[in-house]
């Protein structure tokens, strides 16, 4: 019992590394489709750029020859869907990576054109028109023969989709994706795209069903189980008490523990902080989640960096907050990165890791070497600012929901290097928090 309880826990998803021991492939006897005989599926669960975690099957059977391969992908589901709209105005643009989940629909609104989902993909937004035109194509025959009146019509459109590759008036490509796990390649990173625009959004029923959260008949379940949440929660001593629940590692997916406790920060508010430590790979996060809803106004907090300490203030970024630095004409959009509660510095580390470690673009044969160059450069400039040697720089936390915190070492003070501003949020960003459908009066009855 000892010596099983010494062993070191393995990550579920590995990277492929020739010099491996022990083959990361498993082996299960399963039951062939084509002949009902005994076959052998083979399992990898690995890691691979612009897919994250996936998952390879490939099935053989000995007795009628019939093999079979698939991918799926094994990362985890986010907790909010996008939607991301392309403007193609050029055709560089078309050569832009694309990378779809098995769950993300693609859509052009001006050719009244939608592909409903399909199996996980890399590819690019000349390869998503030309596989669209090859579906198209694969059955004109047939219905030339059957219906010519359709088969014309889609000959028709088939002649639009093709003329889209000339971009002479350019088309918006929309990616809608409830996992959260479909990218568009941003070839200015890390400056903001402006031809580039994403939309997280929360989830419906029948989107969480579809992507496998919840069941079937959930629509019942979910109001008892928010009920029973809400009413352990209130028997508990949340300024004293440590939960535990469990989890998966976001890095390596293995099983393991993730540890919540409701905290008071000065001169702000109280707020939620989950941390993760992965016994499998090392991997430790936290996050932090505003336990108070959120404010009537947005914040937006404007520090300028001017000696060693200002590396060390603590910082709560809250999933809703986008960290903008001018001098480098960078801005970190709403939502990236998540809840954070950390200081400047682990900041600007976790921004620099995420650039150039988590980015699928950067990573694998396939990435472009003028773009990993230019991330590099940008990447440099940070550490600049990291060990203190590029001072004067201004660290911007923009939060709709009101809920990041920048310490103020002179509290209750005013602070002569930091500017905190309050304002009224756009119709844009009460629709990106839920607000604009909320309904706060006669909510019992039917508007």
């Amino acid at each position: 019992m000892d010596d099983q309880g010494d062993v070191k826990k393995k990550p579920l998803f590995t990277d492929l590394d020739a010099d491996q021991d022990e083959s990361p492939v498993t082996e299960v006897e399963s039951l062939c489709m084509n002949c009902h005989s005994q076959g052998v599926t083979r399992l990898l669960l690995t890691r691979i750029p612009f897919f994250k975690e996936v998952i390879v099957s490939s099935f053989s059977c000995d007795e009628c020859g019939y093999q079979n391969n698939e991918v799926q992908t094994g990362g985890n589901v986010q907790k909010k869907g996008v939607t991301i709209t392309l403007h193609v105005r050029t055709k560089q643009d078309l050569n832009r990576q694309v990378v779809l989940s098995p769950y993300a629909s693609v859509s052009i609104p001006s050719l009244e054109f939608e592909a409903p989902p399909n199996k996980g993909s890399l590819t690019t937004v000349e390869g998503v028109i030309d596989r669209t035109v090859e579906g198209l194509t694969q059955d004109q025959p047939l219905r030339k023969a059957l219906d010519p009146d359709t088969a014309a019509k889609i000959d028709i459109f088939i002649e639009k989709m093709i003329k889209l590759k000339e971009t002479l008036d350019g088309f918006n490509l929309v990616v809608d994706d409830p996992s959260g796990n479909s990218f568009i390649e941003n070839p200015y990173a890390p400056k903001p795209d402006p031809d580039l625009s994403g939309t997280n959004y929360t989830r419906s029923l029948e989107q969480n069903k579809l992507v496998g959260i919840l069941g079937d008949d959930a629509l019942e379940n979910i109001t008892e189980e928010e009920h029973a949440i809400e009413s352990d929660v209130h028997t508990l001593d949340q300024s004293n008490e440590v939960l535990s629940f469990p989890a998966n590692c976001p890095s390596c997916n293995t099983p393991c523990e993730t540890n919540m406790k409701l905290v008071k920060i000065p001169y702000f508010k109280e707020v939620v902080i989950m941390a993760t430590n992965c016994e499998a790979c090392g991997h430790r996060d936290n996050e932090v989640k505003g336990a108070t809803g959120i404010e009537p106004k947005g914040i937006k907090t404007t520090l300028k960096l001017t000696k060693p300490s200002d590396l060390t203030r603590d910082v709560l970024k809250s999933d809703t907050c986008g960290v903008v630095i001018p001098e480098l004409e960078f801005e970190l959009t709403h939502g990236t990165l998540g809840g954070k509660f950390t200081t400047v510095e682990g900041l600007l580390t976790k921004v620099r890791d995420q650039l150039m470690g988590s980015n699928p673009f950067v990573q694998g044969d396939s990435s472009d070497e003028s773009h990993r160059n230019k991330l590099t450069t940008f990447c440099g400039k940070l550490d600049e600012i990291i060990s203190g040697k590029r001072w004067g720089v201004h660290l911007v936390l923009d939060d709709p929901a009101g809920n990041s915190f920048l310490e103020n070492v002179y509290a209750p003070e005013p602070d002569p290097e930091m500017q905190v501003e309050y304002y009224d949020r756009t119709f844009g960003q009460n629709e990106e928090l839920g607000l604009n459908d909320m309904k706060t009066e006669n909510y019992t009855t039917d508007s």
